[in-house]
Formats: C-alpha cells, sequence, structure tokens
C-alpha cells in the first residue's frame, strides 16, 4: 500500500514540476493525475519511478571541447519537445528519435537539456536509448535554484558549450524559457522549431520559426534543408 507521506510526494513534485514548466493545474484535480485523463496509470507510472532502484539525479555532465572543423551542434529540450508534453515523460513523439537521428548522422554534435525534476531525471539516459535516440551530451539541472530558473540554467549551459567551441546551428523546445535562452546565446530565429504540446492549441511564445506539430512533417526540413557538418 502507498503511504500518505508518498502520495504527498508525488503530489508536490508534481505540482512544482508544473510550476516551473510553466504548465496550469486543472482546479479540483490531484496533482499526479492533471494532465492525463487516465489517473492510474499515471500514479503507477510516477510510483515505478520513485520506487526503482535508479531513481536518483542525473550527474552533471563535462562539456566536451569541439572538435576542430566539426564543431556544429543542435540543442534540444527533453519533456515536451521529445515527450508529446511535459508529464508524458514514458512516451515519445513520433518521429523524434529519426529526426534527432538524422541530425547525428549528418555529422551534428546532440545536446540535450532538461529541467526535470531530481528523483526523474536518472532515468533520462536510458529513456533516450529505449526510444533510439542517438548518444548525446545530457545535461540537467543540479539545484532547486536551476530548476526554478530553467532560461538561466539553460542559457548558461549553452554559454559553456559554446565557450568550448561549438557552434549550435539548431534548437529545439516547446517552452518560451527554451525559446528565449537560445536567442540569449545567439541562435538564429530562422532556425529554432518550437513543438506544441499535445492538447494545446498554440505553441508558448518566443523567438522561433514554426510552431511543429510533431516530428513526422518536420523530417522532410532535417533530410533535404539541413546541410551535413563537413568532414575533417
Amino acid at each position: 500500500m502507498v503511504s500518505g507521506k508518498m502520495l504527498g510526494f508525488i503530489s508536490f513534485s508534481t505540482t512544482y514540476w508544473a510550476m516551473t514548466h510553466g504548465v496550469k493545474p486543472q482546479h479540483n484535480v490531484c496533482p499526479p493525475f492533471f494532465l492525463n485523463g487516465n489517473r492510474m496509470r499515471n500514479l503507477f507510472i510516477l510510483l515505478g519511478f520513485v520506487l526503482c532502484s535508479s531513481c536518483a539525479q542525473l550527474p552533471p555532465s563535462a562539456i566536451p571541447n569541439a572538435p576542430p572543423k566539426q564543431e556544429q551542434a543542435v540543442v534540444l529540450d527533453i519533456d515536451g519537445t521529445l515527450t508529446p508534453k511535459v508529464f508524458d515523460i514514458v512516451e515519445a513523439r513520433t518521429d523524434a528519435a529519426n529526426g534527432v537521428s538524422t541530425f547525428a548522422k549528418k555529422g551534428y554534435k546532440i545536446i540535450y537539456l532538461s529541467t526535470r525534476i531530481s528523483w526523474l531525471s536518472a532515468g533520462i539516459p536510458s529513456w533516450l536509448k529505449k526510444h533510439n535516440f542517438p548518444d548525446g551530451s545530457v545535461h540537467v539541472t543540479q539545484t532547486d535554484e536551476d530548476r526554478s530558473h530553467p532560461y538561466d540554467f539553460k542559457t548558461r549551459t549553452l554559454k559553456d558549450f559554446i565557450d568550448h567551441g561549438w557552434d549550435i546551428k539548431y534548437a529545439y523546445g516547446d517552452s518560451s524559457t527554451d525559446f528565449a535562452a537560445y536567442a540569449a546565446v545567439g541562435i538564429p530565429k530562422e532556425r529554432v522549431f518550437a513543438l506544441l504540446r499535445d492538447g494545446e492549441t498554440l505553441c508558448e511564445s518566443g523567438d522561433w520559426k514554426e510552431c511543429l506539430n510533431g516530428w513526422t512533417k518536420h523530417l522532410e526540413f532535417i533530410t533535404k534543408s539541413v546541410p551535413s557538418v563537413p568532414a575533417n
């Protein structure tokens, strides 16, 4: 049986996550379930993450130096960008892995950024592998302060990549804080794409070229319009 403390912890954590991602809970709905009609399914998913042995914070990752003449990169938010919406952390958007893999095959460094709450962040690498996303640098917030200020975290991390020689050519996100961070480090609006969260009618505001309903139709752009990175 799940204790009252555990349910309280889940309720608090999901509400906190929603607040830091700009998601508004529905009135009179228990926080763990306000984004999905299937309440029991979401409960078991959350409990599984809480009770599993790997539920811990993903440690910080070192930022590698860019190799000469092959320094181009693409940055992607995870929750709501590679998943259908912020709390659908189990599912992947259709063809998201195909899109990101195409970037990787063309020679781009893949940068994954996430402000996911600490006790769910350790599962990100295995989730990416399970859903066939290519290898990349995974960077998650390490403190409550960063989780409360995603713009600051993402801006700082991307500036670190630039300081290490990386040229960030393309960017994908679903939150206004994503787009503000991308603009702050000089990624051109023409190479920034917003993902529409499931259940919403508009992408969040920001400097982006296009609001994408998903990745499937966007594959043609990545395949035909994104140039390959010149080999050394």
